[in-house]
């Protein structure tokens, strides 16, 4: 029989961590003198019994581990529970959000999408503007997490080649988990307060330059601002370049830093392959806008690398309509957000040694079929490439373009038009943030789209964040029967 119980305990004590840090936006309304404070109140008394009434009433059934089953469940049932409490807030906040939307903002959140339903920013109370950046950091945490220990335990999408980089799992994924997690949350946590000196350091107000600090590091791209980072232009956005960059780079590789060995970080294929693609379209755009907008060099190159890395990263900030630019820009970054960071980062979307395996399997093929009786072995950083991991990668780019198809198909079927549809799912499975198209593009938000829509893109966010298989697979029989 399944044995749920280690499964609800973990969510039960995440819930409670989340209650309790529901008192720190609350003490922010009471610094600016907001009547929110006691909405926070409210939320955290409720989340933090519901979460220990769940971990009391399953803590008999722990034990040392997690069988697979176990491990895929609470990997999905963590970004479940954890929104729907997160949402509560909303609810019962000031902008007295509908459930929908409310969730929408929350798993958009904790899944570090950065897609958002609310406008009136400016004006929004300080508790929950800080509270939706500390959804996102929580989330870009969890993330890296789920990125390193999680997913190549459960071989998903071709993740099980960094397992030995990401430490030995097997049989004790909960006491390897908290010991990983504890690492990465002194290292995540000093890239973002040196993230916010370097916004104070630039001009950014210290609200800003926490909460931004916050979505940056993340990755997730929330902005305190319906203008988002227009409202920062100049040096403010090569700072958020750089970290945002930073944010995207595998952190398994800042934990061999910090522990004296520097050497895997400047021989990580992926890290070079990764600012090789920034680079590159980053001088395409500049040298696109100088011709054909006419723009001088400074500033479009700061448009451009602030804008690729935002998209590339998933971060999803904007600081200008980059729609406004012609029709170029627009393709190469709805092309450019389906790319994605690195493995084991913050950053989200297909990851860039997903590319690298595809590139390398293509390669050998073609020499495979110039050379028949050759043995053209597909090598990763200069080790094989097993079939599983190859068959994974491939399923997972399979998954990945038919779940993007049947959803955009899905979201038309609700009345939205094709543009919307196609790059509101891209934007969702790829957790990137903005659209395209007047609706939900980089100057709009997804406030006006149906409730179906959201619904749709609310589960689509989450599916995408955990690489698609780790969810899919709950759906099918040998799963529950395992």
């Amino acid at each position: 029989m399944f044995d749920m119980r280690p499964v609800v305990y973990v969510i039960g004590l995440l819930v409670t961590f989340l209650g309790v840090t529901m008192l720190v936006p609350m003490v922010v309304d009471l610094f600016f003198g907001r009547p929110d404070w006691a909405v926070f109140l409210q939320s955290a008394v409720i989340s933090i019994v519901f979460g220990s009434a769940m971990a009391i009433a399953t803590a008999n059934g722990v034990g040392q581990g997690l069988t697979i089953q176990q491990t895929f469940l609470l990997t999905t049932l963590v970004w479940v529970a954890l929104p729907a409490f997160g949402a509560l807030p909303f609810i019962f906040g000031e902008i007295q959000a509908r459930p929908v939307d409310a969730l929408f903002e929350a798993m958009s959140g904790l899944t570090t999408t950065g897609s958002t339903v609310f406008s009136g920013l400016d004006a929004m109370p300080e508790g929950l503007l800080v509270w939706r950046s500390m959804l996102q950091w929580f989330g870009g945490i969890g993330i890296i997490v789920v990125a390193m220990v999680f997913l190549p335990e459960l071989r998903v999408g071709g993740m099980q080649i960094f397992r030995s980089e990401a430490f030995d799992t097997m049989g004790k994924v909960l006491p390897r988990a908290a010991e990983i997690a504890g690492q990465i949350v002194w290292i995540y946590l000093g890239l973002t307060l040196l993230n916010m000196i370097a916004y104070l350091a630039v001009g950014m107000t210290p609200f800003d330059a926490v909460n931004h600090a916050l979505t940056t590091m993340s990755t997730g791209g929330f902005s305190t601002h319906d203008a988002s980072f227009g409202v920062y232009q100049g040096l403010p956005e090569y700072v958020a370049a750089i970290f945002m960059v930073l944010a995207s780079l595998p952190f398994v590789r800042y934990i061999q830093l910090v522990a004296g060995t520097a050497q895997p970080f400047f021989r990580d294929s992926q890290i070079r392959a990764y600012l090789m693609v920034i680079f590159a379209v980053t001088i395409t755009m500049t040298l696109y806008r100088l011709v054909a907008n006419g723009d001088h060099l400074e500033h479009g190159f700061r448009e451009g690398i602030f804008n690729v890395t935002s998209i590339i990263s998933g971060t999803g900030y904007a600081s200008v309509d980059y729609q406004l630019w012609g029709t170029f820009p627009v393709v190469a970054f709805f092309f450019l957000g389906l790319i994605g960071g690195c493995a084991g980062s913050t950053a989200c979307s297909v990851k860039i040694f997903r590319y690298q395996i595809l590139i390398t399997a293509i390669r050998a093929r073609i020499q495979q079929i110039f050379a028949p009786h050759g043995v053209f072995t597909p090598r990763f950083e200069g080790r094989p490439i097993s079939e599983a991991v190859l068959s994974s990668v491939m399923a997972f780019f399979v998954l990945f373009v038919v779940s993007m198809g049947l959803l955009a198909v899905a979201l038309s079927l609700t009345g939205l038009d094709m543009v919307t549809s196609l790059s509101g799912a891209a934007t969702a499975i790829a957790n990137i943030g903005p659209g395209l198209g007047d609706t939900i593009g980089p100057a709009g938000n997804f406030a006006s789209l149906n409730d179906a829509a959201k619904w749709m893109l609310t589960a689509a966010m989450l599916v995408g964040r955990l690489e698609l298989l780790s969810v899919y697979v709950l759906f099918t029989v040998r799963f529950w029967r395992g």
